[in-house]
């Protein structure tokens, strides 16, 4: 403790709270300390003196009577999409995709509106406690732009379907694009990390998987694709290709350790020993699963054979909304239900998936997911001193079972305060909010033409 007194010159220096590291040997650590200089972690341990005056740094936060710990990791959402929270629920996927969210984004997805929708899911994850999130959508730099401002780090994805590049020359126009895009914001990682998303085996021809997929290998990136989110989606491949959906992929040779399998409601054994072998990872979205009634990922299953499975939100539209505590609370208990085992999937397992498993599932685990000496600063402090944490006995299930997005007291993303007693420091949260509401009250009035 004094050697590393001595010689500190911190930027930030965090005290008083108990320190959940989510490190291999999963200590926990009361009355810890965190030193953070340029954006790394570079002290961590016990403050046995007792005393916040005995640490010299630029900025000192009290987090007494708070949960420190990793920053949450998002795997899998579409933040422009908050644009659509509430506007068609109670549907089908295939329904609520063709009849109105497609149509939507047709008419009103541009890049002001994914300016607007970014920067308000932004504020909302940061409110909750998400440090890093896996956006997938279209006009992917207004999003990164969004990102510079707002300060959070991300995997900001550039999608691709056929049903809005249905020949050639434009999906070759589009990759142009989206190599540009690559190019201008690779030089930003790790806290801005490009990659390519297709949207789906039956929304992508084999042509475009194929093609979309080369890219990614070329220029090092990850790949993701919604995949088996409904079980019709197996009999539709089947249909057009003669092979299930995995099956497909591997034979069109897009599967590998780069590549992030979204939803995976319906994979069989054969399908998880495939993944295995080839580390292909999965995000588990089970809220938005649950809402469209499109099924539960077999994930204890995935983690017996080894596969690596991160937790995300997916987007606004279908969730509806970014909460990563919920979506913990859900991950637990309906894996539970479903297998009528109370068990299967505990909280410190659920934990784990949504910090070190989401960061691997990301290719980040050296750098985000534990709070470590050397990792990158990504930190946020849930304030225990509320009625329904009251009291703790177990961290872990304390923050399963019962914490909120709003327990969130303050983050720090890449060493930087973006938000400090529940008060944003990098996006005017009102204006945001205002910003979203003309873009609702457009839609509305084109909807009532």
């Amino acid at each position: 403790m004094k050697e590393v007194l001595q010689r500190n010159n911190w930027d930030i220096v965090i005290t008083g709270g108990t320190l959940i590291t989510m490190s291999a040997g999963m200590e926990i650590i009361k009355d810890s300390f965190v030193g953070i200089k340029d954006g790394l972690i570079v002290a961590v341990g016990q403050d046995i003196d007792g005393g916040c005056a005995a640490f010299h740094a630029r900025e000192t936060i009290d987090a007494s009577g708070c949960i420190v710990m990793p920053g949450l990791v998002n795997t899998h959402t579409h933040l422009p999409m908050v644009c659509f929270r509430g506007m068609a629920d109670d549907l089908p996927l295939m329904e609520w995709l063709t009849g109105h969210i497609f149509p939507a984004e047709a008419r009103f997805i541009n890049k002001k509106t994914v300016s607007c929708g970014a920067t308000l899911a932004m504020a909302e994850m940061i409110l909750s406690g998400t440090t890093t999130f896996c956006d997938g959508y279209f006009f992917e730099n207004a999003i990164a732009e969004a990102l510079c401002a707002a300060g959070m780090r991300a995997v900001v994805s550039q999608g691709f379907a056929d049903f809005i590049m249905p020949d050639k020359p434009a999906i070759k126009k589009m990759m142009t694009a989206a190599q540009h895009f690559v190019k201008r914001w690779l030089p930003h990682a790790p806290l801005i990390t490009p990659a390519y998303f297709c949207h789906s085996p039956y929304t992508c021809s084999p042509e475009t998987l194929i093609c979309v997929k080369e890219a990614a290998r070329e220029a090092g990136l990850l790949y993701l694709i919604h995949l088996l989110e409904t079980k019709d989606e197996a009999s539709t491949i089947l249909n057009r290709y003669g092979k299930n959906p995995v099956r497909h992929l591997l034979d069109l040779g897009v599967l590998d350790e780069q590549t992030i399998a979204i939803h995976c409601n319906w994979l069989d054994k054969e399908d998880m020993a495939v993944f295995a072998d080839l580390g292909v990872k999965v995000s588990h979205n089970p809220e938005s699963s649950m809402k469209l009634a499109a099924g539960v990922a077999p994930v204890p299953e995935m983690l017996r054979h080894g596969i690596t499975v991160g937790i995300g939100t997916d987007g606004c539209a279908s969730n509806n909304d970014l909460d990563m505590f919920r979506e913990m609370d859900t991950t637990a208990k309906i894996h539970k239900v479903t297998s009528l085992n109370p068990i299967i999937m505990n909280a410190e397992t659920v934990c784990k998936m949504a910090t070190m498993g989401g960061a691997k599932v990301l290719g980040m685990d050296k750098l985000i997911g534990s709070v470590e000496t050397g990792k990158k600063a990504d930190i946020i402090m849930v304030d225990m001193n509320q009625p329904h944490l009251t009291p703790l006995y177990n961290c872990y299930s304390q923050l399963v079972y019962a914490t909120r997005g709003a327990d969130v007291k303050t983050s720090i993303i890449n060493g930087r305060i973006v938000m400090k007693d529940r008060q944003l420091c990098t996006i005017d949260l009102q204006t945001a909010i205002n910003n979203v509401r003309k873009i609702a009250a457009g839609i509305m009035n084109q909807k009532m033409c």
